[in-house]
This record gives structure tokens, C-alpha cells and sequence, in this order.
């Protein structure tokens, strides 16, 4: 067992690779150009949500008020009509990437952490490169990768924008996973 103390380094050069590793993806990579669409029609779309006075928050179209209303005819036809969908609205303005990079610096130190604290309780100071590397990977792969199935499954997000949601979670376990072997303390080789 290794205490969480001894990995700060690990952590914390765990979480600055995957934070370079997904800048690289998304700034460089054509693999995320089309996660979204536009919307038909946009301008009158977003004037008629403005004149609604749709705040910023998670909407859900139809949104029935009770499990019982979802089965009444009324709500029924509100689904077969359509559109029927979720949106997430933010607050007007320009996109804040400053807050959104260092948040997501802060969730990518977080997992390094959970990475660090599982991976020291199964290996030991001095275990070989492929057994941190295989343990951190598999809790690095487990953190970054799965998190966005559940937005296909209940959101209807495309099953292939998951996938490659998936794909670059799987780099960022492997980046964590090389960096913990890499750093882990007596490590044989």
C-alpha cells in the first residue's frame, strides 16, 4: 500500500497531462467538429425562447408534471407530435472558457486522486511499471471514459458522439495510467 500523500506528484502531473492530451484533441482533431447541429431556423427559434422568457437551467419538451400525466392521452400526443427532447440553456453572454478549463483541470485532479487512492491500495512501493499501469488504467479508463453513456441511454445523445466522448476518456485513463507507473514511488521497471 502506498499512502495518498507519497502520490502528490503523480496527481497532480496526471492532471496536467490529461488537460494538455485534451486540448490536443479538441483544438487539433477534427473528431469533435460535429457533436452538435445546428438548429433549423435558429434566429426564430431563439426569439421565440427570449419572448418565452426561457431562463438559463435544464428544460425537458413535453415536461409533464407527474409520472400519471406522462400516460394521459393529452401527454401522449404532445410525444407522438414531437419535438420531444432536453436542452440545456446557460446564461447570455460569450462562453466562459477560462471557468470551464480550470473546472475541468479541478474534475481531472479530482479523478487523479480517486486514481491514486485506489491504485496505492492494490500496489505497493516498488511494483512493476505494467501492474501500476494496468490498476491506475483501469480506474483512469473507468472515471474519464463512462461518464457520458448516461446521456445517451436517458438524453438521447448520439450513441456515436458518446463513443467518441469514450474514446478520448480512454486516452486520458492511459495518460494518467503512464504517468502514475512512470512516477510511482520505488518502481522496479
Amino acid at each position: 500500500m502506498v499512502p495518498l500523500a507519497e502520490l502528490w506528484l503523480p496527481i497532480l502531473l496526471s492532471a496536467v497531462f490529461v488537460f494538455v492530451a485534451s486540448s490536443v484533441i479538441h483544438m487539433a482533431t477534427p473528431m469533435h467538429k460535429r457533436d452538435f447541429k445546428p438548429l433549423p431556423n435558429e434566429d426564430a427559434v431563439r426569439e421565440a425562447m427570449r419572448n418565452a422568457g426561457v431562463a438559463p437551467g435544464a428544460w425537458a419538451f413535453p415536461c409533464p408534471a407527474s409520472m400519471q400525466d406522462m400516460g394521459s392521452p393529452e401527454f401522449v400526443q404532445k410525444y407522438t407530435e414531437g419535438p420531444v427532447g432536453f436542452m440545456q440553456i446557460l446564461p447570455n453572454g460569450p462562453p466562459k472558457m477560462g471557468k470551464s478549463l480550470v473546472q475541468w483541470f479541478l474534475w481531472s485532479l479530482v479523478l487523479s486522486v480517486f486514481i491514486a487512492y485506489l491504485t496505492g491500495l492494490a500496489a505497493g512501493p516498488g511494483e512493476s511499471y505494467m501492474v501500476v499501469f494496468r490498476i491506475a488504467g483501469t480506474v483512469g479508463v473507468l472515471g474519464y471514459a463512462f461518464s457520458n453513456v448516461t446521456n445517451s441511454i436517458w438524453k438521447g445523445e448520439s450513441w456515436w458522439t458518446t463513443f467518441k466522448f469514450m474514446l478520448d476518456g480512454a486516452i486520458y485513463g492511459l495518460v494518467s495510467a503512464g504517468t502514475f507507473a512512470w512516477q510511482w514511488p520505488g518502481v522496479a521497471g
